[in-house]
């Protein structure tokens, strides 16, 4: 995870969360440049140059009681930040993170693990430890990606005869077509076929062997004129012409019939077998992606730091913790905080959030002899508060997918997946299913009167299908009728973030903030 994503929040959403001193270079506002760095290149980009706006102290409950949302107070200070470092020799700092990861599921609703790093220095107990299960990992994937290799070959041999077998049966289909011109071409290319394949192994006696006598000089051309055994009696050859040429053309008559009946079977049978390896290697991947994700995440992901001394026994990890609240626009408007508008306009949902960041420096000490380890050392927490829009909160989940796990997932399918779609297209075809999809597709948009389906389909029971929009420029700002909304939820966001940061320090002996006076 290169971005860091308090940076990442602020490009999101840089009206609000981004610094906005004047950058030197551009004469222009910070925040200003970061939104023309999204329409450009994307919020990754914009995150490097983003700065997140520093946060100041506010009475929380005093603008609570004397000034109403659309004073929008708290949008002019939307941070709460605290940081809290210590050193824990008594408790693992195991049990740190899980009374924090309780507090949040409990108090805001749910939470998000969105970055878990460590580096280990090389001379430590743990780093071997982890490298020898890395490596087992890969050792167990690529035995796997050797017989999907193997299968990938196989299906490529596969797809080649049924283009084969495919050109086969087209003939065998213009041979019963109703034009004429069709069906004499491909009655010649059958023959051609029969006497290059069949005949042929007659040896001196072949067609074309015989061809080459004075002889019997017109009996291929004769052969590919005669269209039934009525025909060749109405040919001018002679009788030792003519009583070959009944002969071979009686063999070909039965022959097509007979090959046209095994090469659909054959085909056919063609078709289960690349279903069956096509199968197979979906299940071999499913197979290898855990190892593949292990083996990426027990590797040495952090940046290295003067905390980490080759010699020494440490290990510095990060864990990022995205904490998820609830916030319900109806009970603010039932309190008259908003007024009754409210309940018919249609406005965005925002969530109050918390981003917790952990540091730990820590001293590994095996715990047990199955490779377990218990950590102490010094922690570092931060807890910062947002709050976002559904539209900011999709492309935040979005944009942390692309940087935190695209490499894992680009290695995990260009191995496997992308094997696959190179050829997908010849799949599809020979297998029936692009068809088999759009009519699925058109029988799903018709009414479905099964009470059941209708209500697990997306398009089942008459819902239209959600119209999809292109945030990838930019989100679009707040209406006025929406920056109130976003302004209670900034302030709830920073009490809750308070909160955590103060329950915390008075459940572990610490001084916090004194008791809130009405």
């Amino acid at each position: 995870m290169a971005v860091d994503i308090k940076n990442l929040i602020a490009a999101i959403s840089p009206e609000y969360f981004c610094d906005r001193t004047v950058d030197e270079a551009t004469n222009k506002p910070l925040h200003k440049k970061v939104m023309e760095i999204v329409k450009e290149k994307g919020y990754l980009a914009a995150a490097e140059a983003a700065k997140l706006r520093a946060s100041e102290y506010m009475d929380i409950m005093d603008i609570n009681f004397s000034h109403g949302a659309f004073k929008l107070k708290g949008l002019a200070n939307p941070i709460e930040q605290h940081r809290l470092v210590y050193e824990v020799a008594s408790q693992s700092l195991e049990q740190i993170y899980f009374w924090i990861l309780d507090y949040v599921n409990g108090v805001y609703g749910s939470s998000e693990k969105l970055i878990d790093n460590f580096i280990s220095a090389p001379g430590s107990g743990h780093f071997a430890e982890m490298q020898g299960r890395a490596t087992r990992m890969q050792e167990e994937a690529m035995k796997i990606f050797q017989t999907t290799g193997v299968l990938i070959k196989s299906i490529l041999n596969i797809i080649y005869d049924l283009k084969e077998w495919q050109i086969r049966l087209a003939l065998y289909d213009d041979l019963k077509s109703d034009d004429k011109r069709k069906r004499n071409a491909a009655r010649l290319s059958l023959k051609q076929i029969w006497m290059d394949n069949v005949d042929i192994k007659r040896g001196n006696s072949s067609i074309k062997a015989m061809a080459q006598q004075f002889d019997y000089v017109t009996l291929i051309d004769a052969f590919m004129a005669a269209d039934s055994l009525e025909e060749v009696e109405k040919l001018d050859l002679n009788d030792r012409v003519k009583r070959i040429l009944l002969q071979r053309v009686a063999d070909f008559l039965k022959w097509v019939i007979e090959s046209e009946r095994e090469s659909r079977k054959r085909f056919e049978i063609e078709k289960i077998y690349l279903r069956s390896q096509v199968n197979n290697v979906k299940l071999y991947a499913q197979w290898a992606k855990p190892y593949l994700k292990a083996a990426q995440q027990l590797g040495q992901n952090l940046k290295p730091t003067a905390d980490v001394v080759n010699l020494f026994n440490t290990s510095v990890s990060e864990l990022v913790l995205l904490a998820k609240g609830r916030y319900d626009m109806m009970q603010d408007v039932a309190a008259g905080e908003l007024p009754a508008l409210y309940k018919k306009l249609k406005i965005r949902k925002y969530t109050p959030l918390a981003l917790i960041e952990f540091r730990y420096r820590s001293i590994p000490e095996r715990a047990d002899q199955r490779g377990g380890y218990v950590f102490v050392g010094l922690i570092e927490v931060i807890f910062t508060s947002f709050a976002l829009n559904d539209d900011e909160l999709k492309v935040l989940t979005s944009e942390v997918a692309k940087d935190d796990f695209g490499d894992i997932y680009q290695m995990i399918s260009g191995a496997t997946d992308e094997s696959l779609m190179q050829i997908q297209s010849d799949i599809d075809e020979l297998l029936g299913t692009a068809g088999e999809k759009k009519e699925e597709t058109a029988e799903k948009m018709k009414e479905d009167t099964n009470p059941f389906s209708a209500l697990f389909s997306g398009f089942g029971g008459g819902q239209k299908k959600e119209e999809k929009r292109d945030l990838s420029k930019g989100i679009p700002a707040d209406t006025d009728y929406e920056k109130p909304v976003r302004n209670l939820v900034v302030l709830k966001s920073r009490w809750d973030c308070r909160k955590l940061y103060d329950d915390y320090k008075k459940a572990h002996g610490m001084a916090g903030f004194p008791p809130v006076q009405f």
